[in-house]
């Protein structure tokens, strides 16, 4: 069974792959002893670090324990992305847009913000190279591959569009006792991605003068990043920034960068795959609003693209009665179709600061 192991110096929540006596952390490179799981406390116990995931049907080689095979990517210059579309193929909850999804934020960063394209790691199901493809250890190497090396100056993008979820946290860091996760093409075998493993690999590394947008397409993305601070605005466009910083005093912030953060929806909510945005073609309402509201102008300060994205998802809301709920949160969390809630884009930071005033940019 996978199991959650706190790393022995910097406390961070690592996955532990079945049968390691030992695990590295992947953001102070800590080794962690591990005792044998069989005499490990139970996940009531008010000391324990480990709780239980259900059994996986195949097991995998983990990063952070087995190095992949060669060496690692090099960095391209102070620009680069990486862009996850997850479709879920052939199964009962495949996605129709997210593909489209990776495919137009490709061109937007390279097109409108000088992205090159050799900094620009992309994984879809379309891709033929193994490598490329988003399972859970690509979206790992990948994740690390963007922030290797960075300098200031430097600016990362990280989008996702597929599923999300949530699972039950028991570290008592999460102030709805939930974290949130990403899945992976391959999840039901290896596992969802959790928000720790997500802040620790991509927010908490990041030097002074180097900034990270996150664009996250996917349910209960809300505080996927596990940000300190979610910008809690109202329907006028009144907002204050709401403290989400651990109770335990873990820091979830940057190690001197910047992070700014869209997602589809606040953490209890789900994330619409829908085609009546484009009226073309399937997307999801999230990346299609968001790159909207770039090609429209809205884009001047976090504020207004906030407000833009959000008003172009309530006026089609209002217009087509309503998006399609996600069929993976009904099937994982026990949901239903009933009375589905209106989705609704938030904004998370590393720190707080005035969203009208701070100029958009990538």
């Amino acid at each position: 069974m996978l199991m959650l192991v706190n790393c022995s110096n910097c406390h961070t929540p690592l996955q532990l792959p079945p049968g390691a006596k030992s695990i590295r952390c992947v953001l102070c490179q800590a080794v962690t002893l591990i005792a044998d799981p069989r005499y490990a406390p139970s996940p009531s116990a008010s000391s324990s670090h480990y709780y239980q995931q259900p059994p996986p049907q195949l097991q995998g080689p983990s990063p952070y324990n087995h190095a992949p095979s060669g060496p690692p990517p090099q960095a391209h210059g102070s620009k680069r992305a990486v862009i996850c579309g997850v479709s879920y193929k052939n199964t009962g909850y495949e996605l129709k847009g997210c593909i489209n999804d990776a495919n137009c934020m490709k061109y937007l960063l390279v097109n409108r913000f000088s992205f090159p394209e050799s900094s620009i790691v992309t994984l879809t199901e379309e891709e033929t190279d193994p490598h490329k493809r988003p399972t859970k250890h690509n979206i790992r190497m990948a994740s690390n591959w963007l922030v290797q090396g960075c300098q200031p100056g430097d600016s990362l993008v990280f989008h996702y569009s597929g599923h999300g979820s949530q699972q039950r946290n028991y570290t008592g860091d999460e102030v709805d006792g939930y974290d949130e996760t990403l899945c992976p093409t391959d999840f039901e075998s290896q596992g969802m991605i959790v928000d720790d493993e997500i802040n620790a690999t991509i927010v908490r590394p990041l030097p002074h003068g180097v900034k990270l947008h996150a664009i996250i397409d996917a349910c209960h993305s809300g505080t996927v990043l596990d940000l300190p601070f979610l910008c809690r605005m109202d329907g006028q466009g009144k907002y204050f920034w709401e403290d989400h910083r651990p109770r335990s005093g873990m820091w979830k912030g940057t190690s001197g960068g910047e992070v700014i953060s869209f997602s589809g929806c606040d953490d209890n909510q789900t994330s619409a795959d829908t085609s009546a945005l484009s009226r073309i073609a399937s997307t999801g309402a999230m990346t299609f609003s968001f790159i909207q509201a770039i090609e429209r102008g809205h884009a001047t300060t976090y504020g207004n693209m906030l407000n833009a994205m959000r008003s172009t998802i309530h006026k089609t809301d209002e217009h087509e009665g309503g998006f399609i709920s996600s069929l993976l949160t009904m099937l994982l969390t026990g949901g239903s179709l009933g009375g589905g809630l209106r989705q609704e884009p938030q904004l998370t930071a590393s720190e707080t600061f005035d969203v009208y005033k701070k100029p958009f940019s990538l």
